[in-house]
């Protein structure tokens, strides 16, 4: 890329859109050229024939290789949005996808008080912590993560955004400090060590530790569901994400452990992504 021409918007987009798999290769690509360029979509299309500099030409050609291999876009930009709050994000946590969206609607949608205690494990970027406390302001919202570089992301995003989050590094329950909780919510790993999606799309490049969870993907599940009542009120609530096909060995977790109302929600797509139950008002007799 040595001409003038070369260096014009439009000559690097068209360069660069037909090496990008997926969905979205023109909006990719031109995500890609306004982050180095500083520049905004709208511009390259309204002045096509503009120029970039060699360095902003050079940085815009390394990305778009990476998004040639597969990289997400979400890795290379840097942030994602969630629940319209622009989060960062890095490879050492998972991206936070629109369907877990469905997760927070239905948190929103449980009978809890105006100051409920609420918490994410297994928080990643802090999307789920963020977004609840973003829509609930009075509620007392935590955040935990096995990671240490999870633990700072969040607490990045909490200070960016404003929004009080108390973070803790933790496996699940293992290093909370004692409490009880009107909520906890969770988008746990939960793909199975087999399983050929491992293998396709962004997954590749995602860290496995936050997506897989023994032969049969449950483990983890398990163990929330499990040890979830000693930090539950009476009446509390546990709203745990999954697999599609999940669904019926998570509700069976929950009501072998005791809680009632259990059920599944659907996602975006029509699937049973999603598996709440209550821990009886009585339930601290159970709890054993």
């Amino acid at each position: 890329m040595t001409s003038k021409f070369s260096l014009t918007c439009k000559a690097l987009l068209d360069n660069a859109v037909p090496r990008i798999a997926g969905d979205t290769p023109r909006l990719d690509a031109e995500l890609l050229l306004a982050h180095v360029s500083g520049l905004s979509r709208s511009a390259f299309r309204a002045f096509p024939e503009r120029e970039v500099d060699a360095r902003v030409a050079a940085e815009f050609e390394m990305l778009v290789a990476k998004r040639a291999r597969g990289m997400p876009i979400a890795y290379l930009l840097g942030h994602q949005e969630f629940w319209s709050l622009p989060l960062e994000v890095r490879t050492s946590t998972l991206i936070p996808r629109p369907d877990t969206e469905c997760l927070v609607e239905q948190a929103l949608e449980l009978p809890l008080s105006g100051d409920a205690r609420v918490v994410d494990l297994g928080t990643g970027t802090g999307a789920i912590a963020l977004a609840l406390a973003s829509e609930r302001p009075g509620w007392v919202v935590s955040a935990c993560d096995l990671m240490e570089d999870a633990v700072t992301l969040t607490r990045t995003n909490a200070r960016q955004l404003n929004l009080p989050v108390e973070v803790f590094q933790s496996h699940w329950f293992a290093g909370l400090p004692a409490a009880t909780y009107d909520l906890i919510v969770s988008n746990p790993p939960y793909i199975a060590t087999d399983d050929h999606h491992l293998d396709e799309g962004d997954v590749r490049f995602e860290p496995a530790t936050a997506l897989v969870s023994g032969v049969d993907g449950l483990d983890d599940i398990r163990l929330i569901v499990s040890e979830a009542p000693a930090w539950l009120n009476e009446g509390g609530w546990l709203l745990l994400e999954h697999g599609f096909d999940q669904a019926g060995a998570v509700q069976a977790l929950f009501v072998n452990r005791g809680f009632v109302k259990v059920e599944s929600r659907k996602d975006y797509g029509g699937n049973d992504r999603m598996t709440l139950g209550q821990w009886p008002r009585d339930g601290a007799r159970h709890a054993q």
